[in-house]
């Protein structure tokens, strides 16, 4: 019997490689600063006893945090194609991210701890003897306003680039 090639595989993806011109361009440095601080903000908050609105700052930083390693990572690997109906629209998707998400839930998250830091500010005197949060809360509310300020700047670098009809993140 005469013998039937195989039927032919699935296209070949490339092979996945850094995207070394985004990891040097603007946006990649800002995504890696976000990234950075924003652990630093949740590590700080989530490492104390927090209760009350701390959750919801929590919860806020967390979620950017994990989306904008997510926007990273596929930037870095260039496969924001892979992406449903996002992907197509990658500038705007990581404009929308860096300010409505980024700005917004960061800049709630910073006016919440800033909020407990001053009402904890009585215990950072000498001489008193209970746990205090206030340097935690201090330190993560000073971690939030510069990771709302780096998503501000990103947002403004998207939104450039989109006003000067460029459809590319760098």
């Amino acid at each position: 019997p005469p013998t039937v090639p195989p039927p032919p595989g699935p296209p070949a993806r490339g092979s996945l490689s850094l995207h070394r011109a985004y990891l040097r361009s603007p946006l990649g440095l800002l995504r890696l600063g976000q990234l950075v601080l924003g652990a630093a903000f949740w590590v700080t908050v989530a490492a104390q006893k927090y209760e009350g609105a701390a959750h919801f700052a929590l919860f806020a930083a967390v979620l950017v945090w994990l989306l904008t390693l997510a926007l990273f990572g596929l930037s870095l690997l260039g496969r924001w194609e892979l992406v449903p109906w996002l992907g197509s629209r990658w500038l705007l998707t990581n404009l929308v991210h860096d300010l409505a998400l980024g700005v917004g839930l960061y800049a709630a998250a910073t006016g919440i701890m800033g909020h407990k830091a001053k009402q904890r500010s009585f215990c950072n005197l000498p001489g008193y003897s209970q746990h205090c949060l206030y340097s935690a809360y201090l330190s993560a509310s000073i971690c939030g306003g510069i990771t709302a300020c780096l998503y501000l700047f990103s947002g403004l670098y998207c939104l450039s680039r989109r006003c000067q009809d460029q459809r590319d993140i760098i």
